[in-house]
């Protein structure tokens, strides 16, 4: 799809991923990585498409500092994009808003640990909704490293995080 046009036509900012995250460091390629989080994801439409474009935000939100590269706000500016991009496509109402709304929430688990509090978990659910086992399906999708020790501890954080909720 990258190669036959079709992403350049309906989709352009997922050929704008082929970038590096970290210029300086060679850190992630992040159009590689988002194929290997949608590889990893079940083969649901709405969970895959959530993996498909849950850092489509990030060639737009690009910035280089003095800490090295951030990308602030990539979460809400992907939610945009996702809901414009799948809008045009003609994708149903529905579908949009909840692949969207993923896209929007993707990025919060980054933040979990054993010190969020109980209503941190709490607005976590909330927030995710009827969505919620999606979100947690795409935050263990988005673990792309071959670190198998990181690949653990991820899954036994997403693991502690169900078992609060």
């Amino acid at each position: 799809m990258v190669e036959d046009g079709f992403f350049a036509r309906w989709i352009p900012e997922v050929i704008e991923m082929q970038m590096e995250q970290d210029p300086i460091h060679h850190h992630k390629d992040v159009l590689a990585h988002t194929f290997a989080v949608t590889r990893s994801s079940p083969p649901e439409l709405r969970v895959r498409f959530a993996a498909l474009m849950h850092d489509i935000g990030k060639p737009a939100t690009r910035r280089f500092g003095p800490g090295g590269v951030t990308f602030r706000h990539r979460e809400a500016v992907g939610a945009r994009i996702t809901f414009q991009r799948l809008s045009e496509m003609g994708f149903d109402d529905l579908l949009t808003e909840q692949v969207a709304k993923l896209v929007g929430l993707s990025g919060r688990f980054k933040g979990f640990g054993d010190s969020w509090t109980d209503s941190a978990v709490r607005r976590y659910a909330v927030d995710a909704g009827e969505l919620l086992g999606d979100l947690n399906l795409l935050v263990r999708a988005d673990c792309t490293t071959r670190n198998r020790q990181k690949v653990k501890a991820i899954q036994a954080k997403v693991d502690r995080l169900e078992q609060r909720i």
